[in-house]
């Protein structure tokens, strides 16, 4: 059974995945209009510095977040020897399933729309998931993302889809420009001048922060 939750408030919590358990950070904003999952990218977690930082900015615009280790600190610790699962897309989506059923058990977050923010190889990982779960999931937004790695999935998602790649960000552009041409629906590139991959630049998260809140302001909840 799932716990209530107070508004405006960051809650330690713990998802069920089959035979392990992820732990993550949920907030619920005061007048909550809709769900965003967050998936990072390889070798991040439910701390990083500029998923919370996207992440307050959608809290402020009334949409809840869920950031959530993709991976167990023993997964983590294989993972940083052998690099075996930062790129196992599917493995790193099933994980993303996982959360996004757990938000399903909760009787108040059930009834909200769903999105995905997804970054590096997190990217590929929210778009097969979205390509799953055709029906549920309404809106991806990937930043620096690798959206190649989904692979054929690209071709089922029906989620409207932002891909935001930094513009000094070259081989990722190329890479999202040709993930793009393979996605049938609702879909669009934004190209945030002067930004590198990771968007330390001042200024430029906040740029991709306006850019996502305007892409689920329009496809998640309107």
């Amino acid at each position: 059974m799932m716990l209530e939750f107070e508004i405006d408030t960051e809650h330690p919590v713990i998802i069920p995945c089959e035979d392990v358990h992820l732990d993550g950070l949920l907030h619920i904003p005061s007048g909550v209009r809709g769900m965003v999952i967050f998936a990072h990218g390889s070798g991040s977690s439910r701390f990083s510095q500029r998923n919370q930082f996207i992440a307050k900015e959608l809290q402020e615009a009334k949409f809840a977040t869920l950031l959530f280790d993709l991976l167990t600190h023993q997964e983590e610790e294989i993972d940083n020897r052998t690099m075996e699962y930062r790129f196992d897309i599917n493995f790193l989506s099933a994980r993303l399933l996982a959360a996004t059923n757990w938000i399903l058990t909760n009787p108040i977050l059930n009834k909200l729309p769903i999105g995905y923010f997804g970054a590096s190889t997190g990217g590929g990982a929210a778009l097969v998931a979205a390509a799953q779960e055709q029906d549920l999931v309404k809106a991806v937004v990937s930043r620096g993302g690798r959206p190649d790695l989904a692979g054929e999935a690209l071709k089922r998602v029906k989620a409207a889809t932002l891909l935001i790649v930094g513009g000094n960000d070259e081989p990722v552009i190329e890479l999202n420009e040709k993930a793009y041409e393979k996605l049938p629906g609702i879909k669009k590139i934004e190209i945030v001048p002067g930004a590198t991959h990771l968007f330390e630049e001042p200024g430029k998260l906040s740029d991709v922060a306006r850019l996502a809140i305007n892409w689920f302001d329009k496809y998640l909840v309107s």
